[in-house]
């Protein structure tokens, strides 16, 4: 039999598989394609083949390790974005082995094999109380700078993911009365998380002065769409370089929307609020991401620590009496 082609097995993993079979989210889709895309791309430029005529042979090893050797050296991504690539690719080989069976070609199988990449861990970056309100305060009166300001108060609140709350709309806040918010969070996993009375009562004026839709996007663009990711990351540099004169410490430094994920986590950590419960605020669907943060606030401990002039004792060393002792102490 002949084995079909990637113009057969794609559409049939995308519709058959990841939408009916396993129901994954809509951003999990999103994710698979666009590796798929780029992989085409990239398969088209070195086999001069157009991608509707590939066959499934050409994913063999080498090609794959050449792909995500290409995401790296040329298109400058992470080893994190390189495995989460190669987890899409392996999942459609997973999906072509168990249709085809003894039918799927050996060199194409032999990808499977290919490892994750091992990356050192970054230190968790997370911004100081006063760093925050800086932020905050650096936003003007104008429709975009209170937009803006509520945005960033939101994220510092609920320690939600970029998309999860520029998907936020009105009605998700108007069902508890504006004292809690619903995030449509990773795999379909919705969570409830509280609102301040301060967060409460800017987003009641929010929706008040701009007479919001239920249906509508909480936070939209000028056009009243949802914002986008890049868009929201520019609005924060914008807003950054005004925060910077007045608090230097935000200078240089790699801030991103994210980092408001990471020191709200830090700050719930910091004021003893456990672990599990972080994880719970912030949609962990494993306990050892969380555990992150905990590492990361014991090796700020460990600097501050090491900053410490340590107090010298006098110790007496006991001399061995044995000679069998006096062996072990030398080892």
């Amino acid at each position: 039999m002949k084995t079909p082609d990637l113009a057969i097995l794609l559409p049939r993993f995308f519709t058959e598989h990841l939408v009916e079979q396993r129901n994954v989210s809509p951003r999990t889709v999103a994710a698979y394609r666009d590796t798929f895309r780029l992989l085409l791309r990239f398969l088209q430029r070195s086999r001069r083949t157009k991608p509707a005529e590939l066959p499934l042979q050409v994913l063999t090893a080498t090609s794959v390790l050449a792909f995500l050797s290409h995401l790296e050296s040329e298109r400058g991504n992470s080893v994190r974005s390189r495995n989460a690539r190669l987890a899409a690719i392996r999942s459609f080989l997973h999906y072509a082995s168990d249709l085809l069976g003894s039918e799927l070609p050996e060199p194409t199988r032999r990808a499977l094999s290919i490892p994750w990449k091992r990356h050192a861990r970054p230190m968790l970056g997370f911004l100081g109380q006063e760093e925050v309100q800086a932020i905050l305060n650096a936003t003007d009166n104008s429709w975009t700078g209170r937009r803006d300001r509520l945005l960033f108060q939101l994220l510092y609140n609920t320690g939600a993911r970029v998309s999860e709350l520029t998907a936020v709309r009105t009605r998700d806040v108007l069902a508890a009365d504006g004292t809690q918010i619903q995030l449509h969070g990773k795999g379909r996993k919705d969570r409830v998380v509280p609102l301040w009375r301060q967060t409460q009562r800017q987003v009641r004026r929010w929706i008040k002065d701009n007479q919001l839709a239920p249906d509508a996007p909480l936070l939209p663009n000028r056009f009243g769409q949802t914002m986008s990711r890049s868009g929201v990351a520019w609005q924060l540099r914008r807003w950054l370089c005004k925060a910077a004169k007045i608090v230097p410490s935000l200078q240089h430094r790699r801030i991103s929307p994210h980092t408001f994920r990471h020191t709200i986590a830090m700050h719930l950590l910091q004021g003893g609020v456990a672990a599990e419960v972080i994880a719970l605020w912030l949609g962990h669907e494993s306990p050892n991401t969380t555990h992150l943060y905990v590492e990361a606030d014991l090796e700020m401990k460990r600097h501050t620590l090491e900053k410490l002039t340590p107090t010298r004792i006098k110790r007496s060393v006991a001399k061995p009496s044995d000679k069998l002792l006096h062996f072990l102490d030398q080892l």
